[in-house]
């Protein structure tokens, strides 16, 4: 099998950026290092209702998902991560 060549300094340095998933733009706001996923939030004013700690309504934030960098065995790229569209 091919090890795979990317490192956490590489996807950390990807913070910031915008990407698109099919129609919609996301920035790249946070790397989940022990899952190796990372955490993007939608760039328009769409927001979620966040519950708290009961699982009450209690406010809104902005919408945010996570993507596999790699696979379940980790021996290839996941196919979300290598659809991402980088816009800059």
């Amino acid at each position: 099998m091919p090890e795979l060549n990317i490192t956490l300094k590489q996807l950390r340095g990807m913070i910031g950026k915008q990407v698109l998933i099919g129609t919609r733009t996301y920035q790249i706001i946070e790397v989940l290092e022990f899952s190796h996923e990372l955490v993007l939030q939608h760039s328009l004013d769409e927001t979620d209702i966040q519950p708290n700690q009961h699982g009450d309504a209690n406010r809104r934030v902005p919408t945010t998902t996570t993507i596999p960098v790699l696979t379940a065995d980790r021996n290839e790229f996941h196919p979300a991560f290598l659809a991402l569209d980088l816009i800059n």
